[in-house]
């Protein structure tokens, strides 16, 4: 709990009783290495910060090598195929953790009772939708804007770490590329 404290308390300032009411509504979840924890066509009923771990955000195919992965969350972060949690209607990707990963979640129906009875609910909520638009509006800049080579080194800059913990095929699909033309831009770089 003291990783989300820390972060909302960069943001705002929390009642306690705001606090308190929050922090009734959380649930611990522990997600086992390589587990989908949601599943296409599933309505999603979580938004959760990731106290530790990474999760895979991914449209999945019959063909497992022709998955299509668009996003990764991480420690300190709110995940949640947030699109399907608004609408509360089924989501078109999966979720994956990449590692074990714990995760604090709220539900849908608790989310919204935080908003009614906290004044902190609302920012909390309007940040994280925040957050989540955007890393979708930067990922589609980048793969406007951005060569595939472009996209591969500026994801190296901004998180070196992701070559250590992401499988190759995972990173080629996120930057766009087939595994075997990230292996090229490899090594020419």
């Amino acid at each position: 709990m003291e990783q989300i404290k820390a972060y909302l308390d960069k943001i705002a300032d929390i009642s306690q009783a705001d606090w308190d009411y929050f922090t009734s509504k959380l649930q611990r979840r522990i997600i086992k290495k390589k587990s989908i924890f949601l599943k296409l066509n599933a309505i999603e009923n979580h938004i959760s910060f990731i106290e530790s771990g990474v999760v895979r955000l991914f449209i999945p195919k019959d063909n497992p090598e022709k998955e299509i992965t668009f996003g990764f969350s991480f420690k300190d972060q709110f995940i949640s195929a947030y699109d399907s949690f608004l609408t509360q209607t089924p989501s078109a990707y999966q979720l994956q953790a990449l590692t074990d990963t714990t995760i604090l979640s709220i539900t849908y129906d608790d989310l919204q009772l935080v908003y009614t009875h906290t004044q902190i609910g609302n920012l909390i909520g309007r940040l994280t939708a925040e957050r989540l638009f955007l890393l979708k509006s930067k990922r589609e800049q980048n793969l406007l804007n951005l060569t595939a080579e472009q996209r591969y080194l500026k994801l190296f800059k901004e998180r070196p770490e992701l070559l250590k913990i992401i499988p190759l095929k995972y990173i080629s699909s996120y930057i766009g590329v087939t595994a075997q033309a990230l292996s090229r831009i490899r090594k020419r770089l």
